[in-house]
């Protein structure tokens, strides 16, 4: 598996950087994944950490080296995850629970696959085209989308999203094989809120992703001016094996069975780098969502069979 990464996150206008992001990989599976915490609600920022930190974490224990069945785990770390923040609000005692959206992409057998919940956001761009791009779970996306009844309504605000007391809707995309040269890009709404997606596809399609991401942030930031959101955005290209040659390339052929890589750190960042602030990784979280997820198939395959 190769492929080139490149991933960064400002602050923009805001008091603090809300957004988290990251990715791993094994010798036979990547995850990249990116979270947004929601103003409005308390610790947005530990929403998003505690969010990506699940993800991996799980994605750690379940990848050896492979995910037996990627969307299962997909559905199974974003549902973990929400259980996660619940669990935190809880501990804390809090009035309001901390809040994030979240999107997540999983690069196995040569093919994509991913997960999003909220506005967080994923682009897949091929020879300089956009193919498709994940749909914000908001009010404004229903509306473009000629749902009726939604004209008085704040359009802009999401419905839902993790760490909410009503379960998240999420949606699932289908496998995508990659060609030589694809981009999969995810970014907080600081960055498509101020580009088209237009010129988020020509920009990711003219130049390596070391090159365009920045490029982007900065335009990005330069567009909304001082009342620029937090901008974050995490992008991969695939590169095939006979077309390697990129320099900030990685490639896992050369690695272990067991061996397992991150960029995703554990604890919150303070002015003196990174504290510990969350508990362990709670198995019977996991152990639920997972039956969950077990029953809720057992109901759709009854459902078809009738």
């Amino acid at each position: 598996m190769k492929f080139s990464v490149f991933q960064v996150s400002r602050r923009g206008g805001r008091e603090k950087n809300e957004d988290r992001m990251g990715y791993c990989y094994t010798r036979e599976s990547g995850l990249f994944v990116l979270a947004d915490g929601m103003g409005g609600h308390p610790d947005g920022e530990v929403a998003a950490q505690i969010a990506i930190q699940t993800v991996s974490a799980l994605f750690q224990r379940e990848a050896k080296p492979a995910l037996a069945d990627v969307p299962t785990f997909l559905t199974a770390a974003l549902l973990t995850a929400h259980h996660q923040i619940l669990r935190y609000t809880s501990d804390k005692s809090l009035g309001d629970s901390p809040r994030t959206t979240i999107v997540a992409a999983v690069v196995q057998d040569g093919r994509a696959r991913w997960i999003h919940c909220g506005d967080s956001r994923l682009y897949m761009v091929r020879e300089g085209q956009l193919v498709t791009r994940t749909r914000d779970h908001s009010y404004l996306e229903l509306r473009n989308a000629s749902f009726q009844g939604l004209e008085n309504i704040n359009r802009n605000v999401l419905f839902t999203c993790l760490g909410s007391p009503s379960k998240p809707v999420y949606d699932i995309s289908d496998p995508v094989m990659l060609e030589q040269g694809d981009r999969l890009l995810l970014c907080s709404d600081g960055l498509w809120g101020s580009l088209s997606d237009e010129r988020i596809a020509d920009e990711l399609g003219r130049h390596a992703v070391a090159e365009s991401v920045p490029n982007l942030v900065e335009e990005a930031l330069r567009e909304a001016g001082s009342s620029s959101d937090n901008v974050t955005v995490v992008a991969m290209e695939w590169e095939t094996p006979d077309q390697f040659a990129s320099t900030m390339g990685i490639s896992t052929d050369d690695i272990n069975e067991d061996v397992f890589a991150s960029t995703i750190q554990a604890g919150l960042m303070d002015g003196a780098g990174f504290h510990d602030d969350i508990d362990d990784l709670d198995d019977e979280a996991i152990e639920r969502s997972i039956a969950e997820i077990n029953e809720a198939i057992r109901r759709s395959s009854a459902a078809r069979k009738a």
